[in-house]
Formats: structure tokens, C-alpha cells, sequence
């Protein structure tokens, strides 16, 4: 069976329900080096738009699996996002428009922000259903220590491009917060980031904060109590994003080890993520992990009290 090395899922997402993934660019190649990445540190840290991949390598791997995986049907969003930043790409506004010229599943572009204030990357997001980007403080102290951005980035450029970009989409715009506790959940900062969103269009101001091992460890979780009173200081379209609800299945679906591995190579898992994210039985997904363990193509770290599961490549 041929690799489909370019597409993941569908996977249950926080934001956007079951969510079939397209990853644009190589394995940590991003405008940030956000502390509470959990893919670990970027080593790939450029603004460098480029032609990573065939976009018809791309669009192939895409077509292939809307024909296999019956799942895919079932996706409420193709998600354009993955182990990087995808506005990178300078394919991009290509494969948005092929995509949907394939299918009626709405398009979201899952960003940073970072490069919006470039033309050519703003305008290759026209055509999506709905762009997701971030800002996760409101003053260039806190984008430096929690994004750690790419020489060239400068705070007030990215807020600029997010006010230009917003004001021609014509799609949905949910712009994500995330929050690290003693860093950014005080109202000081949210008050900055408030007053930095005066000329963006939102749809929604979405909460977020670490569900995951972060690649550094002072990243910490802010409570919901808190997230919920730093809430209350932002527009009414504002909102504290809620974890996703696995719900039982009562129809399972065979996966294969590749599956598995895709899955794994971006982002950690533990047993019960993968059991929802490719649809298998728990049972089914321990044998998997077990057979890989053995083949030292995946590891394990205890973390929060969890196991969480992520590929040898990248460990």
C-alpha cells in the first residue's frame, strides 16, 4: 500500500470536531519556537516560503485517502496544519483551491499568524472556509519569551497583518489565545491583547492552554477557573476552548502499523488518543504499539500521570 505521508487522520480536535489533517511542510520547520509546543523545539526556525513538497505529491496522497477511508467523509473540516507552519508552504493557496474542488468538507488553515502581513501569503488563504490564527500575548515581551520567533518577526508587523488580513477574508476568523500560567493568564496581558484586537475581525476569541507534554517544562496549564475570569475581559465572542469528549464506538475499523506511525510522527498520543483518532479498538491499538516498541520505531514517556506515545524519529 502506498505511504500516504502527507495526510492524518480524521483526528478529534478541540476546535474543530473530527478533523482530517494536511501537513505542508517538514517536521518542525515554523516561524515560532513556542515554549509549549508539543512537538518539541523547532529545528527549522525560518520565515522562508517555500515549495516544500510536490503539490501534486500532496493533492495525490489527498485524493488517495477520501477514496480508502471511508472515515473521511465523516470530517467536519480538512484542516491545513500539522508538524509546522503551513503558510510557509508557497503552494498553499493552490491546494486550498484544488481541495475544494474536490470536496464540500469546509477548508480551515490552523496558523500562527506570523506571516500575514506578507500579500502573497494572505492572499493564498482567500479561498479557505476558515482560518484559525494565534496570538498568544499582548506585548512583545511575552511574544519573545513564549514564541520565540524567527529573526526578521517583529510583534507589531504580525498584529498589523492581522488586522489587514481579517479586514479582506471573508470566512470564518476564530484567533486563538493560549495561555501559560504565571506568564500570560494575568489581566494585565489580556488587557494588551484586547487592545491589540481592536481592528480584527473575529468570529470568536478562543482560550486555549497546554493539554499536552510542552517542549519546555516551566509551559505550564492555566486552570479553567482562571481562564474563565480572564474571559470576562474580552469581547463577547470570546470563549474558553473545551477538551475533546471521546464517545464510545460501537463500529471499529482495522489500522495499519503506517497508520499509526503517521499519527505519531505529529503529535504524541497516548493509547486512548489513538483509539479515537483512527477509530480501532483500544485493544487492536496496544497490540500496534507493542509490535513497535519492539521494532524501536516508537517511545514512551510518562508524563502528567499519562503515557504518551510519539515516533523514535523525532524523539
Amino acid at each position: 500500500m502506498k505511504k500516504i505521508s502527507h495526510i492524518f487522520g480524521p483526528v478529534p480536535s478541540r476546535r474543530l470536531g473530527r478533523s482530517l489533517g494536511i501537513d505542508l511542510v517538514p517536521f518542525k520547520t515554523c516561524s515560532f519556537d513556542c515554549v509549549y509546543c508539543q512537538l518539541g523545539r523547532t529545528t527549522n526556525l525560518t520565515v522562508k516560503c517555500d515549495n516544500y513538497y510536490d503539490p501534486d505529491e500532496i493533492l495525490d496522497d489527498f485524493k488517495e485517502k477520501l477514496k480508502k477511508d471511508k472515515s473521511c467523509a465523516g470530517a467536519d473540516y480538512i484542516t491545513i496544519s500539522g508538524s509546522g507552519e503551513p503558510t510557509l508552504n508557497s503552494s498553499i493557496g493552490r491546494i486550498i483551491d484544488e481541495i475544494k474542488s474536490i470536496t464540500d468538507i469546509p477548508v480551515s488553515v490552523l496558523t500562527n499568524g506570523s506571516m500575514l502581513w506578507k500579500n502573497d501569503v494572505a492572499d493564498a488563504l482567500m479561498n479557505a472556509d476558515l482560518v484559525a490564527p494565534s496570538l498568544d500575548g499582548g506585548t512583545d515581551e511575552v511574544f519573545r519569551l513564549v514564541n520565540r520567533p524567527a529573526e526578521g518577526l517583529v510583534f507589531e508587523q504580525i498584529i498589523s497583518g492581522l488586522e489587514s488580513f481579517t479586514g479582506k477574508f471573508r470566512g470564518d476568523v476564530w484567533l486563538e489565545v493560549f495561555l501559560l500560567k504565571n506568564i500570560s493568564d494575568n489581566e494585565k496581558e489580556i488587557e494588551a491583547v484586547k487592545r491589540n484586537l481592536k481592528g480584527v475581525r473575529t468570529d470568536r476569541i478562543q482560550l486555549n492552554t497546554v493539554a499536552r507534554p510542552a517542549c519546555e517544562n516551566f509551559a505550564l496549564p492555566v486552570t479553567r477557573l482562571k481562564m474563565e475570569t480572564l474571559l470576562t475581559l474580552l469581547p463577547g465572542n470570546a470563549e474558553v476552548i473545551a477538551d475533546f469528549s471521546m464517545q464510545e464506538r460501537e463500529v471499529f475499523r482495522e489500522a495499519d502499523e503506517q497508520e499509526v506511525l503517521n499519527l505519531l510522527e505529529r503529535r504524541p498520543c497516548t493509547k486512548e488518543d489513538m483509539s479515537v483518532s483512527l477509530g480501532m479498538h483500544l485493544n487492536e491499538v496496544v497490540k500496534l504499539i507493542e509490535v513497535l516498541e519492539r521494532s524501536g520505531l516508537i517511545m514512551n514517556e510518562i508524563k502528567n500521570g499519562s503515557s504518551y506515545y510519539f515516533s523514535a524519529a523525532h524523539g
